[in-house]
């Protein structure tokens, strides 16, 4: 079943546009701003005027029309745009999704190539090697299924028990088929949770009747969420998107009776969104740090002008709870591994004795790792702000009240998030929170303790400043290293870590757990995980490499990966890695070392690492990619580099 886009697109006409992405701001002339784009004579530059048109607030036909011209420029790679390909299963129709998530795609850089399977079809698309969901061979697989086949067996009379055996069965079921999702091409699976779109039968008293349907499909994503968890598989909850929205922001009764579509089309842009944020988010595009302005919008007033006695801030007022309310949700992201940083037009002696002074303040000036305050231009400060804090630009999200500011950073930096504000402040945490900026595909110790990280860092900048040369001030920290092959118990973290890097990453390869798991398993194959410490704290796990024979030389290891946080950059660590990894190596009976330097756009800063340790270049003939380069390294010639970095132990 399953209908084509132009039989859905014409009543759309008067349709309502929510649920409304309104973090993101009104394009001004869209139909003008598209033709200019497909009328470009480059297709890098249209290429480059689509994607600064996704970054704005679109209906349903806007999307379509956005993505009409995307596929007229039939772009199939791109610089600094990452191809991605996506097979969604379904049993419902899902063929208007296609254009949201590609536009979407554009709004964080990704080129999406989207293959839907045939509609209900999707167990047949699993189990047929023939079938064109194998010879997509997608990265990622998305299950949109229905929760009618679980509950339609379910007997409104039916025991806790009976409900609990049913929805066991049937999530016995999914866990199947994403084993065989993983199957295809190794990759990533995202299963989306069940919508209810049941009718009521017992009023409020449905809570107490484990058979009303709505009680049948809550259970059912209960289950789903714990067996997720178990298996490593990515939620896109799209259940609790429906809860919070209202239901028929999502689902059009009418529209499931002609076509079968559970996502109602004016859901697309939303819906596509926010399985593009999951996309992002497993290849480490999610922002890193939340810049925040200080008048009017951390506290009402300004400063300057009103005093600590005149802003209006915490108890007392609407305004000033909803202030309030902000900090309270930045100082939570700052809980959960995001970074905060202060952009304001300010005095800073004043600006930050509010953080010390105010009673109401929930934030403190120790919350912030970089505050920058002066009279100076906004979009300088955003990029002295992340050369401090050694992230990108393109990390950054900037809230600031004032739409004069924000366009202004739009238009100096485009790769800055921007969330178009509200005006009533009480919707700020809403719109924040609505953007999605900082999606998450897991939650380890390492996120716990980045603000720490983030602070203590600010004590070795201070003791770099001190100190009279580079030398002198690695030798003042002291740092020592504990390295070991990958562990189950920092799995999580070295998945994230190759992920999330792409700075100090050599090949921008990435991983599913699974793919860890199994070079964990193998004999042959070099895993290195490494943690630096040093007389201020615990820098953490900051650094992966995994090497492995190569199909025509078996004393002959390739590294096909290694990674670094840019927190420890400048340490040395480089250095101190590749002599524990050449050790490792010679054990092994290992003679020489094959390194790849795949560029991107934003490893350019590890150009030169291998030269730098020896490494010879060597012919690249074969890789797709012609800017790539081979370097070999003969270990018998190897003079171990020279660091600052002692060996305290093995990690087991």
């Amino acid at each position: 079943m399953g209908s084509p886009l132009t039989n859905i697109v014409g009543p759309m006409q008067n349709a309502p546009l929510y649920p409304m992405m309104n973090w993101l701001p009104i394009a001004s002339d869209f139909e003008g701003e598209l033709r200019t784009a497909v009328a470009s004579e480059k297709q890098s530059v249209g290429l480059e005027k689509l994607a600064s048109l996704a970054t704005h607030r679109l209906g349903f036909l806007e999307t379509i029309q956005l993505d009409r011209a995307l596929n007229r420029l039939n772009v199939k790679g791109a610089a600094g745009f990452v191809p991605v390909r996506l097979a969604v299963l379904a049993s419902s129709t899902v063929d208007h999704l296609s254009p949201a998530m590609r536009v979407a795609g554009l709004r964080r850089r990704l080129l999406i190539d989207v293959h839907s399977g045939r509609y209900g079809q999707y167990r047949q698309d699993l189990l047929d090697p023939t079938s064109s969901l194998h010879q997509f061979a997608p990265e990622a697989v998305l299950l949109s299924l229905t929760s009618q086949e679980a509950i339609s067996t379910v007997s409104i009379t039916a025991t806790a028990a009976e409900v609990d055996e049913t929805v066991a069965k049937f999530v016995g079921e999914l866990r199947w088929f994403w084993r065989k999702a993983r199957e295809i091409g190794n990759g990533v699976v995202i299963q989306q949770t069940f919508v209810d779109v049941t009718e009521s039968f017992f009023g409020s008293f449905d809570r107490f009747v484990p058979g009303a349907p709505a009680q049948v499909v809550a259970r059912l994503n209960d289950r789903l969420c714990e067996a997720a968890a178990q298996d490593g598989v990515f939620l896109l909850d799209i259940g609790r998107a429906s809860q919070r929205d209202g239901i028929d922001a999502w689902f059009d009764a009418a529209r499931w009776l002609q076509g079968k579509f559970e996502i109602a089309p004016q859901a697309a842009p939303l819906y596509g969104e926010m399985v593009t944020r999951i996309l992002a988010a497993q290849r480490g595009l999610s922002k890193k740090c939340l810049v925040l302005d200080l008048d009017n919008t951390l506290w009402g007033g300004v400063i300057g002008d009103d005093g600590l006695e005149g802003i209006i801030l915490g108890s007392g007022s609407a305004v000033g709870e909803a202030h309030l309310a902000l900090q309270r949700y930045a100082k939570r992201l700052k809980e959960r591994g995001v970074i905060l940083a202060v952009c304001s037009k300010n005095d800073a002696r004043i600006a930050e004795a509010v953080f010390q002074d105010h009673p109401e303040m929930h934030l403190r000036r120790s919350d912030i790792a970089a505050f920058v305050a002066n009279w100076g231009d906004k979009a300088e400060n955003l990029k002295a702000i992340a050369s401090r804090l050694n992230i990108g630009v393109d990390s950054l999200v900037f809230v600031d009240d004032s739409p004069v500011e924000r366009e202004r950073i739009r238009q100096s930096l485009p790769m800055v998030a921007v969330p178009e504000l509200p005006q009533d402040v009480a919707q700020y945490v809403r719109c924040l929170a609505d953007a999605g900026y900082f999606e998450a595909v897991a939650f380890t110790s390492e996120d716990r303790d980045r603000a720490r990280q983030y602070a203590e860092n600010a004590e070795r900048e201070a003791l770099f400043e001190s100190a009279q040369s580079l030398d002198e001030f690695l030798c003042a920290l002291k740092m020592s290293v504990v390295f070991g092959p990958f562990t189950s118990i920092e799995q999580t973290r070295v998945v994230q870590l190759i992920n999330k890097t792409n700075q100090f990453n050599t090949t921008a390869r990435r991983y599913t757990p699974e793919e860890i798991t199994s070079l964990m398993s193998r004999s042959d194959v070099v895993t290195l995980q490494f943690r630096l410490l040093d007389r201020i704290g615990d820098n953490g796990l900051v650094s992966a490499m995994i090497a492995r024979p190569t199909p025509e030389h078996g004393d002959v290891l390739e590294i096909e990966s290694w990674v670094m946080s840019c927190r420890v950059f400048g340490r040395q660590l480089e250095f101190e890695a590749m002599n524990i990894a050449v050790e490792v190596a010679r054990q092994q009976g290992i003679r020489a070392l094959i390194g790849n330097y795949v560029p991107t756009s934003k490893n350019g800063v590890i150009s030169g690492l291998f030269p730098s340790l020896g490494f010879v270049e060597v012919d690249q003939a074969g890789f797709a990619n012609a800017a790539t380069t081979r370097w070999a390294l003969d270990l018998s010639k190897y003079v171990p580099r020279n660091s600052h970095i002692v060996r305290v132990g093995v990690g087991q």
